[in-house]
C-alpha cells in the first residue's frame, strides 16, 4: 500500500492521499466526498485497481490534452487554479474549509462547487479530469421524442405553415389518443413539446419546408459571396439585366401606353453605364437595341435629343468581352447565344442571386431615385399605388417616350460622369494618375491599360449575328425558306445539287435572307414580289389562310371528281355497239363527216 494507490472493494474505490503511521488519508472516487482519515487496518480487505477500472466505474474518461478544443481547456486550467491553493493543506480539514470559502467567493461559484472540482482532480490526478465533458448528441431518441420528431415533419415543417401549438394538438390527436379519441393518461407538454422544437430547429429546413426553395434562394440564403467583381479584373465584362420604370408615358395624341423598359449593360469593374434600351417591347427586341447602343457613338446618340456631350463622359463604343446574364429566357435563347460567334463569352449566374449583379440592379435604383422626386405627379407611381385611397397615378401621365428618354439620358450622363463612386478599391497605379472617382474616369483609365477585355463590331454584323437562324434548303426553284423561294446569283450547282443549310432572317421584313456559312452572310433576295417588303406574321397567316381555303375545297373536289366518273360512265353505257365496225375507207368517211358538221360562224353570226 502506497501513497497515491488506487483500491477497490465491491463497487467502491478509494485513492491513497497520505500515510501517517497507522492512519490513512483516503478519497471516495466513486461517489467524489471530501477526503477523510481512516485506519489502515481497514484497508486491508481492499484489492489494487487501475485507472481504467475507475473510468469504468464512473463513465468519465480524462481526455488527452492535445484533443480538447480551446473552449475546454479554457475551462480545465480556470477550475485548477480555483483549487490549486487547497492541495497544500489537504489534511487539515479546518484550513481546507477556509480555504474553499475564500476560492468559492473569489472565484464566484458555489463552494460545492469547489470540493466538486477538488474531488475530481484528486480521484484522477489529472488536469484533464477537469475538463467539460462533451455531450452526448448522438443518444436514441426516447418514443415521445420520436412521437414529437414525427409531428414536427408531418405538420409544422409543411407548406401549410401551421403554428406550433396546432402542430402539438395533431400530435396529441395521432399518437396519444385511443380509438374513441380520448386522451391518455401520460402525454409530452407542450413545453416539452417547445424545448424539442428549440433544440432540433434548423433554420434552413423551416424556411425551405415552410416557404419553398424559391423564396429561401431569394430572401433567406447567407449571402457570404464577394460578388460577381470576381469575374471582373478589368473592364470588359457587361452586366445585363432589365426593369419596369416606375411611371405612366402617353403617346404624342395623349393616349395612356403604360411603363417603359428599361434595358441596360453595366459595366462591372468601372460601373459606367455602357448602353442603354427604353422601349415598350422587352425580350430579343430590346437585347439587340441595348446592344447596338453600346457600340454607338454616344455624342452622336444624344445629339439626337439636343444633348451636347464630351466624348470622354461616354466612351464606350465597344462590346465587353464577357456578358454576365441572369437565367431569363431571352438570355438562354439560341438567337441571344449566336453573339459568341463575335467573340464574346456569356456567362448565365444561377436563378435568385441578385447580390450577384447587384451594380446593375444598383443602377437602376439610383436612375429611378434619381428622377423620381423631380416627376412627382407627372405619372410617377408612388408606393401606395395599391392601397385603398391612393390617387390614379395614371392621371397624371404627361410624358411621351422621346420626352422620358431625354430624362433617363440626363440620369445616365450624371450617373456616368458625376456621381462618386464611395467604394472603388483604387490602386497605386490610379492614385499615382490621380484617376477621378467617377465611372467614366474609371473606365477610360481601365481601357488604357493591359487586360481590358473589349470587342470591335460593326452595327450591321452585330445585327445580322442577333437575327434568328433556321433551315433552308437549296432546290431547282431557289433556296426555300418558311416556304419561301429566294434567290442569289452564282449558286447554280447549289440549285441544282441540293442540301439543307443554315440562314439568318429577318421576321420583320421577309425581302431578304443570309445564308450563313463559315461566319460569312451571303444575302439571297426573295423571288416571289408579292411578299415584298412584308414581315413573317403577315405571310403565314396569308399561307395559312390559302391552305384553309384549299382544305375547303377539298371534299367538293372529290365529289366533283365521283359525279364525272358516275357522268362519263352513263354515256359508255347508252352508247350503241356495232358488231362489225368497218375499217376501210377511212379517209372519204372522215372527209364526208367534216363537210356534214361544218359550221359558218360568220354566217350564224349575222343572222343573230
Amino acid at each position: 500500500m502506497r501513497k497515491f494507490d488506487l483500491l477497490r472493494l465491491d463497487d467502491s474505490i478509494i485513492r491513497i492521499l497520505d500515510i501517517q503511521g497507522d492512519r490513512v488519508f483516503v478519497l471516495n472516487c466513486v461517489r467524489e466526498t471530501m477526503p477523510t482519515w481512516t485506519d489502515a487496518a481497514v484497508l486491508s480487505r481492499y484489492s489494487a485497481c487501475s485507472t481504467e477500472d475507475l473510468s469504468e466505474a464512473t463513465g468519465i474518461v480524462p481526455a488527452p490534452a492535445d484533443t480538447l478544443d480551446p473552449a475546454q481547456r479554457k475551462a480545465m486550467h480556470q477550475r485548477y487554479t480555483a483549487i490549486a491553493p487547497l492541495l497544500l493543506c489537504l489534511s487539515d480539514t479546518r484550513e481546507r474549509s477556509q480555504m474553499v470559502a475564500l476560492a468559492a467567493e473569489m472565484h464566484q461559484t458555489s463552494k460545492q462547487t469547489i470540493r466538486s472540482y477538488l474531488c475530481r482532480y484528486l480521484a484522477y490526478l489529472d488536469i484533464t479530469a477537469l475538463a467539460p465533458q462533451k455531450r452526448n448528441t448522438d443518444r436514441p431518441l426516447t418514443p415521445d421524442e420520436k412521437s414529437m420528431r414525427w409531428a414536427l415533419n408531418r405538420f409544422f415543417y409543411s407548406r401549410n405553415k401551421a403554428s406550433l401549438a396546432t402542430a402539438y394538438t395533431m400530435m396529441l390527436k395521432e399518437k396519444y389518443c385511443d380509438e374513441t379519441g380520448s386522451l391518455a393518461e401520460q402525454y409530452p407538454s407542450f413545453y416539452q413539446f417547445r424545448y424539442f422544437y428549440r433544440k432540433t430547429r434548423n433554420w434552413q429546413n423551416f424556411y425551405i419546408s415552410r416557404n419553398g426553395l424559391t423564396d429561401y434562394q431569394r430572401n433567406n440564403r447567407p449571402l457570404t459571396g464577394e460578388g460577381v467583381r470576381e469575374f471582373a479584373p478589368a473592364a470588359g465584362v457587361g452586366l445585363l439585366d432589365s426593369t419596369i420604370c416606375d411611371i405612366y408615358l402617353i403617346n404624342d395624341a395623349g393616349d395612356l401606353v403604360g411603363w417603359p423598359i428599361l434595358t441596360a449593360c453595366i459595366d462591372v469593374y468601372s460601373g459606367l453605364c455602357c448602353g442603354y434600351a427604353l422601349s415598350w417591347e422587352g425580350g430579343l427586341y430590346s437585347l439587340r437595341s441595348l446592344l447596338l447602343n453600346v457600340i454607338a457613338d454616344k455624342a452622336a446618340w444624344c445629339g439626337q435629343f439636343g444633348i451636347s456631350i464630351q466624348p470622354k463622359d461616354w466612351g464606350c463604343d465597344k462590346l465587353p468581352g464577357t456578358l454576365i446574364t441572369d437565367m431569363g429566357s431571352e438570355y438562354r435563347s439560341k438567337t441571344f447565344e449566336q453573339i459568341t460567334e463575335l467573340g464574346v463569352t456569356l456567362v448565365n449566374l444561377p436563378s435568385y442571386r441578385p447580390e450577384l449583379k447587384g451594380q446593375v440592379e444598383k443602377f437602376f435604383d439610383l436612375i429611378q431615385s434619381s428622377y423620381k422626386k423631380h416627376l412627382k405627379g407627372k405619372g410617377v407611381i408612388e408606393p401606395d399605388f395599391q392601397e385603398r385611397g391612393a390617387p390614379d397615378y395614371r392621371k397624371d401621365a404627361c410624358l411621351t417616350m422621346r420626352d422620358f428618354e431625354k430624362v433617363v439620358l440626363h440620369c445616365i450622363l450624371y450617373y456616368n460622369a458625376s456621381r462618386i463612386v464611395e467604394s472603388f478599391p483604387y490602386t497605386e497605379a490610379m492614385i499615382e494618375e490621380k484617376v477621378k472617382p467617377h465611372a467614366s474616369d474609371i473606365w477610360r483609365w481601365s481601357v488604357s491599360q493591359a487586360g481590358a477585355n473589349l470587342v470591335s463590331v460593326g452595327a450591321r454584323e452585330l445585327v445580322l449575328t442577333l437575327l434568328p437562324r433556321t433551315e433552308g434548303k437549296f432546290c431547282r426553284n431557289g433556296l426555300i425558306v418558311n416556304k419561301l423561294r429566294y434567290h442569289c446569283e452564282g449558286f447554280t450547282e447549289k440549285y441544282l445539287s441540293g442540301g439543307r443549310v443554315t440562314v439568318a432572317y429577318d421576321p420583320e421584313d421577309i425581302s431578304s435572307v443570309w445564308f450563313v456559312s463559315g461566319g460569312v452572310y451571303t444575302e439571297f433576295s426573295l423571288i416571289e414580289s408579292r411578299f415584298q417588303g412584308k414581315d413573317l406574321s403577315f405571310v403565314q397567316a396569308l399561307q395559312s389562310n390559302q391552305k384553309a381555303i384549299k382544305q375547303e375545297a377539298v371534299r367538293a373536289n372529290l365529289q366533283a371528281q365521283i359525279d364525272l366518273a358516275q357522268h362519263i360512265q352513263t354515256i359508255g353505257e347508252n352508247t350503241k355497239k356495232f358488231p362489225d365496225t368497218r375499217l376501210k375507207n377511212v379517209r372519204s368517211t372522215r372527209k364526208k363527216e367534216r363537210y356534214r358538221n361544218h359550221q359558218k360562224h360568220l354566217g350564224q353570226e349575222g343572222t343573230e
